[in-house]
């Protein structure tokens, strides 16, 4: 899925969170111990405690009949997609942008395995395997775009805070100009010189001899030493 820019809409912060209706945290495992692997993916409800982590990594290793290595490893990989999503929550986010042709970033009440579930029916696919594939691809695109808009949000404060800096300074560094010109002139002075002071301030030329200006150039050698 591809976001599309002219069905975008005003950008409206809203606190983090992906646009589905249960919010559940997309986590994919791959992993591999001394050449056995175990890849899978499912979702999580980040409210859920931690200690349930071990509790499923332990049954999935029992069911599956892996090593006792794999219980770590599986422990470790969805505590820190737990942990990452979790890192983001309560931040602002941009909505109102819309993915093409379905899905709307809009809409918190989706349901990605109920799409996922008629698509397979629609396109005829029997394979049980793939709704959920499907369903774990959307919630995976999802969760990323939050996090983009996530991105976009503080990258928009940023910039908020940098632009009133920067007017707050040239207008500091423009009224000091200004005071420092009143001081300098006053309120009732001009910069340009009245007709009769020209001649003061003109430039003056002398006309020198040859042996004139090589012993000028002899007395400014001294000098810069």
């Amino acid at each position: 899925m591809k976001s599309h820019s002219p069905w975008s809409t005003a950008r409206n912060p809203v606190k983090f969170r992906i646009p589905t209706a249960d919010n559940l945290v997309p986590i994919r495992l791959d992993i591999e111990i001394e050449g056995q692997k175990f890849r899978d993916a499912f979702i999580w409800n980040p409210s859920d405690p931690d200690s349930e982590v071990v509790v499923f990594a332990k049954r999935t290793v029992k069911d599956l009949k892996l090593p006792p290595a794999f219980v770590t490893q599986i422990a470790q990989s969805i505590q820190t997609q737990l942990t990452e999503f979790r890192s983001y929550e309560g931040q602002d986010m941009y909505t109102g942008e819309k993915v093409v042709p379905i899905k709307d970033l809009n809409n918190f009440e989706s349901n990605p395995e109920e799409f996922a579930k008629t698509f397979c029916k629609d396109m005829g696919i029997e394979d049980p395997e793939v709704g959920p594939a499907i369903a774990i691809a959307i919630r995976e695109q999802l969760y990323e775009i939050a996090v983009q808009n996530v991105t976009s949000a503080r990258e928009s404060r940023i910039n908020k805070k940098g632009r009133r800096g920067l007017e707050h300074s040239q207008t500091s560094k423009n009224s000091g100009n200004a005071a420092d010109l009143f001081k300098l002139f006053g309120s009732k002075s001009s910069v340009v010189r009245k007709r009769k002071e020209w001649d003061v301030y003109e430039p003056m030329i002398d006309l020198l001899s040859n042996e004139e200006v090589d012993a000028l150039k002899a007395k400014e050698e001294r000098n810069a030493r």
